[in-house]
């Protein structure tokens, strides 16, 4: 099954800027996770047949070779595996800075209630797999290693996850990347704190400087790359004097660099010089229709937009060249066979990470009901917990920062290459177990994934009513807005025993305005007035361009300025987002689906016909608990029903 968010991405631009701008930085993960792997790898292989060659002496010559930059009589010599080390790497750390600035802005993170359990669990796998280290080095030298095992590696973990990972497993890799990122902050403040050097305070302050300078360009709205890249050199330089490791630089001005959603007006002015240029082409237009559409973009999606792909395809595959090559010799295996390093890094990446993460989510979600996912099992999170023992990137890079002596240093790295391979062993194994002793469905599930919630549905009819009707649908969909229709004449025909429930499944490829409409359906319940609204979007589904839907909104009484702030700003698109999950997690075939339930069962799955006469018949069955209940159906949607946002042939359809 398509992954949602990879799916929505590959829309043109132009047709879905906002959907564009929510999602970015995870369809860049979504579109790099598997082949980034694969580069990482490779890098991986290369390094280790080149280091074991009859040529491996090369290999540390090569990257031991120093390379200096000096002006007038100061200057940096490094040899070329700390260049990459402590330089290309500052621009990964980088784009791991933004992603986090990101997911606490505007993504998984900003809604404390839905991260709880990822955040607990990447806490729980930090935690654990330091101490399983610490067990077997409580002191000395090898004692300052721990941090080798506290960070997972994104991009072997969503490759892995990829290829051995469980179908219908979308809820699994939100919540692995959302772990991910929580991890990632936990690794970043671990490095700042614990692997930093004899501190020079006169660097140091002129590193601060440099950093209130960078924030003093964004309160200026300075939009050019060129005077932050000077002021962000500088402060790499003052950094890497003062003892601070200099990667934290690029961390540090990620964090400063605005993230917002698309202003509106910003947008349309863009979209006005845009047409200003093509009107009358000059450099001078040229110039302020390409300033329009950057400052519509903030710095932090366009910048991560622009390095992503270097760091994943480039400077991390680079790192990795230069940092595992080991030297597999007789001597190194039988030292690393016996040493408490190895054992320690395996014990913590292989089993501190898959007993912390499953461990605490098992913990969370007995302790708070309702709070995993639907969709979301356990079997599934134990098999991503084992695949987060892949540490590696992050791993090797600690490892270079925790051990000087290269005896030691290579002792690490060999378990950190075993303690990868083991993971992944580990992984398979539990989704293969998993999948014996809780066997995933042979068909997509029949009933209703989550549960009515009156606290999170929008419910029209009484809240306690002994039969539900719950659609999956989508605004610009002309058959949705027909039954809708059904649907009245299904609540007046039973009065106040029916419940009728609303979730957003939005088709994108097919309908470009339903997902804007969709969140502005949910911005107008945050005053009030849902279904109203809702009325409204059905009435004219042919007609959901912004302007139109403001206008709607000025017809409904709404505050305009709450209303389009709300829709810029506000939790809506994730709950959008949820439903969306749910429906592609049931493998819903189209728009509208609906599902039908009495009180005391849950509701399931309607196959047949949605027009009135069908579903009343469906629910008098249900409520006289007759097993004959949908047995008129063949099991086919009826002609005219939307499969995958296409209209079935011989039907006239507006996508």
């Amino acid at each position: 099954m398509a992954d949602p968010i990879t799916l929505r991405s590959e829309r043109p631009r132009s047709q879905r800027l906002r959907s564009l701008v929510d999602r970015v930085a995870a369809a860049r993960r979504e579109d790099n996770g598997t082949l980034s792997a694969v580069f990482l790898l490779v890098a991986t292989v290369v390094a280790l047949v080149w280091a074991n060659s009859p040529w491996g002496a090369t290999y540390t010559s090569f990257w031991h070779t120093p390379l200096s930059i000096q002006i007038g009589s100061r200057g940096i010599e490094l040899d070329l595996q700390h260049w990459v080390n402590d330089g290309l790497m500052a621009l990964f750390f980088f784009v791991v800075g933004l992603e986090v600035k990101r997911e606490f802005a505007m993504g998984e993170l900003r809604d404390r209630s839905r991260a709880a359990i990822p955040i607990v669990a990447a806490i729980a796998g930090l935690a654990l797999p330091a101490a399983l280290y610490l067990v077997l080095n409580p002191s000395g030298e090898a004692a300052s290693a721990w941090g080798v095992v506290i960070s997972t590696d994104t991009a072997f973990l969503l490759g892995t996850l990829a290829i051995i990972g469980p179908e219908r497993a979308v809820r699994l890799r939100i919540f692995l990347l959302t772990l991910a990122v929580a991890d990632d902050v936990g690794a970043l403040a671990i490095i700042a704190f614990f692997y930093t050097e004899d501190l020079s305070v006169t660097p140091l302050i002129v590193s601060l400087v440099g950093l209130a300078l960078i924030a003093s360009l964004r309160q200026l709205k300075v939009w050019r790359g060129a005077g932050y890249g000077v002021v962000s050199l500088v402060t790499w330089v003052a950094m890497y004097f003062s003892g601070v490791h200099p990667t934290l630089a690029g961390v540090m001005i990620a964090l400063i660099l605005p993230v917002y959603p698309p202003r509106r007006r910003e947008v349309e002015r863009a979209s006005d010089l845009a047409r200003a240029f093509r009107q009358s082409p000059s450099p001078e237009y040229a110039r302020a229709a390409r300033l329009g559409m950057e400052q519509a973009v903030s710095v932090n999606e366009r910048l991560m937009r622009l390095y992503q792909p270097y760091t994943a395809f480039i400077i991390v595959p680079i790192f990795a060249l230069a940092n595992a090559g080991v030297v597999l010799s007789s001597d190194t295996l039988r030292a690393a066979a016996t040493s408490p390093i190895t054992w320690g890094i395996v014990l913590g990446l292989v089993g501190g990470k898959f007993i912390g993460i499953t461990g605490a989510t098992v913990a969370f979600a007995r302790a708070r009901r309702g709070s995993l996912t639907p969709g979301l099992t356990i079997p599934q999170v134990a098999g991503g917990a084992a695949l987060s023992g892949v540490g590696f990137t992050i791993s090797l890079f600690i490892v270079d920062l925790a051990l000087p002596n290269q005896a030691l240093a290579d002792e690490a790295r060999v378990g950190v290459l075993l303690a990868s391979v083991l993971a992944v062993v580990l992984g398979a194994i539990v989704f293969r177990v998993g999948n014996r002793f809780s066997p995933p469905p042979a068909e997509p599930p029949t009933t209703l994934l989550r549960r009515v919630d009156p606290k999170r549905d929008h419910i029209r009819g009484r809240v306690d009513a002994p039969l539900t009707i719950v659609e999956y649908g989508d605004f610009e969909c002309p058959f949705c807005s027909k039954a809708t229709g059904s649907t009245r004449e299904v609540q007046a025909h039973f009065g106040g025993e029916v419940r009728y429930v609303f979730r957003h499944f939005p088709l994108d490829d097919y309908h470009p305005h339903a997902r804007h409409a969709a969140q502005a359906s949910e911005a107008a319940a945050a005053q009030g007035k849902f279904w109203e609204m809702h009325d409204t979007l059905f009435l004219h589904s042919d007609a959901l361009e912004p302007d139109d839907i403001d206008g709607y909104a000025a017809e409904l009484g709404l505050d305009l300025e709450r209303f389009e702030e709300d829709i810029r700003t506000g939790d809506f698109a994730t709950r959008v987002l949820d439903d969306d999950l749910d429906a592609l997690t049931s493998e819903l075939p189209g728009t509208p689906t609906f599902y039908l339930g009495v009180a005391g069962s849950k509701p399931k799955r309607h196959n047949g016909p949605h027009d009135a006469a069908t579903i009343i018949r469906e629910l008098e069955a249900l409520r006289a608990g007759r097993p004959e209940a949908g047995r008129e159906s063949d099991g086919r949607p009826e002609a005219g029903r939307e499969l995958d946002g296409r209209p079935e042939a011989g039907r006239e359809s507006d996508a």
